[in-house]
């Protein structure tokens, strides 16, 4: 068979036949003409299944050993992983996902400085509410009231101390 013939009988161009046979994927009788049938078991055997199924426009049973709609299969997973992989790419760089150890760092961190400042307060508001429930209970009574602030500062660090236990109890989940 000539290379004209076998490219209209394997359904390929003249150049993709003379690709094949320059690469050795025909078999050839001595006079130099294509052997069809072997050539068309030696190039199926050797041509990647899904570039046979690019040449033929994507229609028609692939040629060659085994069952190749897993391999199809298998292609078509790693295009749509690939896909996944760009989108979430480009979410990141939009900043509409972030990192989630960075997250919960981040999280960490906050809820460590709310802590801090809570426990902290007591100490900083406890002189200046004595003055002004000792001035505020004088008023009202007529009479010299001293509130101690000590003992107003260990009263507002057992309350804030027991909200902040409270507090300590809540977990945050980013699953």
């Amino acid at each position: 068979m000539s290379e004209r013939a076998y490219a209209a009988h394997s359904g390929l161009s003249r150049g993709a036949v003379q690709k094949a046979r320059k690469n050795g994927r025909l078999v050839l009788f001595a006079d130099g003409s294509i052997n069809a049938a072997a050539s068309d078991a030696r190039r199926g055997a050797m041509t990647d299944p899904d570039q046979q199924m690019r040449s033929r426009g994507g229609e028609g049973m692939i040629s060659g050993p085994g069952d190749t709609s897993s391999y199809i299969k298998a292609r078509t997973a790693l295009t749509v992983y690939m896909a996944q992989d760009k989108q979430i790419a480009i979410q990141k760089k939009k900043g509409v996902l972030v990192d989630r150890a960075r997250a919960e760092t981040l999280v960490f961190r906050l809820a460590r400085q709310e802590r801090d400042t809570w426990v902290t307060w007591p100490t900083r508001v406890a002189a200046l509410m004595a003055a002004q429930l000792s001035a505020e209970m004088e008023n009202a009574s007529g009479t010299q009231v001293t509130i101690e602030t000590a003992i107003l500062q260990r009263v507002l660090e057992t309350h804030v101390r027991e909200q902040l236990d409270a507090l300590a109890d809540l977990r945050v989940s980013l699953a």
